[in-house]
């Protein structure tokens, strides 16, 4: 009988080549998304979230990771194919 191979694994044991989906947002992740497509720079988030800009840019970097993205306005497009805005905001 043949041996059964399991998938391969990519980084972080995600089966490579398959699902693209990127993994559910944190509630901070959403937020900060949120705010970064309302328009609010860096400082703006941190203060308004009382957090630092250091933290700030941490989340938003981990979000451009996540979503394979490199700039804000890939980000914001890719969240908007994603549904991870609402479609009110693509018509503001």
């Amino acid at each position: 009988m043949p041996k059964t191979r399991a998938p391969k694994r990519g980084a972080r044991g995600r089966a490579a080549g398959g699902n693209d989906a990127p993994r559910a947002l944190t509630p901070r992740q959403k937020e900060i998304l949120r705010l970064v497509a309302q328009g609010l720079t860096t400082r703006e988030i941190a203060e308004h979230l009382e957090i630092s800009v250091r933290t700030v840019e941490v989340h938003r970097f981990n979000l451009m990771r996540r979503l394979k993205v490199r700039n804000v306005a890939q980000l914001l497009r890719q969240a908007l194919i994603l549904r991870l805005l609402p479609k009110s905001f693509a018509s503001r």
